[in-house]
């Protein structure tokens, strides 16, 4: 056994031509740069195949059957496809619409949704938890701010109720209750001491602005993130609806000791959940496209006022000197974004504000967590970002703080359970 890693209302007069380039992926607003033009086509076959090589790579190590991958770089070319099939020893393909839960990637459209109320004066990020949540014991002194940015101190109710997620998927739990089991662990630091990637921190920001709208989440996504952005096969479940929405693959994931120690067989089957488990800390279910909209969207601020793109990315140290957090967003060199992992499905979205560079990744098996997510498309990013423009003078990606061997290499150390070699 192997110890697993831890890991209303803006303006709604906004113009048809905004929209369309919302949904074309070149996010604007007043003050904000567009996003360099995507060059058609694809890339070289050489180019193409080693993307593919190394998505097959991070399937073997994660044991997943199926991969969904899209990579664009504006200066040369993109690439999207999906890989496998739709559960162990079948034969039905993947496709690259089918969708998948995309666990704490939740976390940046939740922290969008809390600066996008700031933006029109409903909240502020100075404002005391306690405000929004009167009575709660354990949060004195937490700030809105210090929950988007994970400097609250309050522990990660996932190191807690793991294991219970995977026993028992379906049990519906209700946000209070991952909340306090989350406040009841030994925390981090004191408030805005120093970071601590902790889901509660979400989960409490979502308590706190339902209170604050009197609206429920999926209500708040659609207006303020998948409608503005056109991402029509993105939703935030009911806690009772177990099933991924739209055509999907199979979820795995294997199980975890009473320790919480790895344990790789059997494999599970844990297609069926209840999205109580994340709710806004990692519940929503969405697709490679959709994903490419937020990411870009992410990126570039385009749904914020310049004082809260500012704000969402006055980051804090969180890893490598190249590794910084902001506020629901991490910033990973010249790319901004997250990785997420949810029981079943792991995976990534980042994006290049300067040359446009996006990158969407996910796989069917959760069990290399996170950070495995984050590396495959580190990985991705490398090989990409040394590809020629096929105009001159276009902008390129800056260059990488990490090689692609450093990206393999990790993957390699952090894949608990790798699929066993036939024969």
């Amino acid at each position: 056994m192997r110890r697993q890693s831890r890991f209303g209302r803006i303006a709604l007069a906004a113009t048809a031509g905004i929209v369309a380039l919302i949904l074309a992926g070149c996010t604007s607003t007043a003050g904000s740069a567009d996003l360099p033009e995507q060059q058609s086509g694809g890339f070289s076959k050489d180019v193409e195949k080693r993307l593919s090589s190394a998505v097959t790579d991070g399937m073997k190590l994660a044991d997943a059957s199926a991969a969904f991958v899209g990579v664009w770089a504006p200066w040369s070319g993109s690439w999207t496809d999906a890989l496998g099939t739709t559960k162990r020893g079948g034969t039905t393909p993947v496709s690259a619409d089918m969708t998948f839960r995309i666990g704490q990637n939740t976390v940046p459209m939740t922290c969008t949704v809390l600066l996008e109320l700031v933006d029109d004066g409903v909240v502020s990020l100075d404002d005391p938890l306690t405000k929004w949540l009167p009575g709660l014991v354990g949060v004195e002194g937490v700030t809105m701010r210090e929950l988007c940015q994970n400097t609250s101190g309050i522990g990660d109710y996932i190191a807690q109720l793991n294991p219970k997620f995977l026993m028992n998927p379906t049990r519906q739990w209700p946000p209070l209750e991952l909340a306090s089991d989350g406040i009841a662990m030994e925390r981090y630091g004191n408030p805005g001491e120093k970071y601590g990637r902790s889901a509660t921190n979400a989960v409490l920001v979502g308590m706190a602005l339902q209170n604050a709208t009197n609206r429920s989440w999926p209500e708040l996504y659609k207006q303020y993130v998948f409608d503005k952005l056109g991402m029509t096969s993105s939703s935030l479940p009911d806690s009772s609806q177990f099933s991924v929405p739209g055509p999907h693959a199979v979820g795995y994931s294997v199980g975890l000791d009473g320790a919480g120690a790895v344990v790789c067989s059997p494999m599970r089957d844990v297609s069926k959940m209840s999205p109580s488990q994340g709710w806004t800390s990692g519940g929503v279910v969405s697709n490679v496209h959709d994903l490419k909209a937020f990411g870009q969207a992410l990126a570039s601020g385009s749904l914020l006022s310049e004082k809260s793109r500012k704000a969402q990315v006055d980051a804090v140290v969180n890893g490598q000197s190249w590794e910084r957090y902001g506020l629901g967003v991490q910033l990973l060199g010249p790319l901004r974004g997250s990785s997420g992992a949810v029981p079943g499905y792991l995976s990534a979205v980042y994006s290049d504000p300067a040359s446009g560079l996006t990158i969407v990744v996910a796989l069917n098996n959760s069990t290399p967590g996170p950070g495995f997510a984050q590396l495959l498309a580190q990985r991705l990013a490398s090989i990409v970002s040394k590809t020629p423009a096929k105009q001159k003078g276009a902008k390129v990606v800056a260059s990488l703080p990490w090689s692609e061997q450093q990206a393999v290499e990790a993957m390699t150390k952090s894949a608990p359970c790798p699929a066993k070699k036939a024969g």
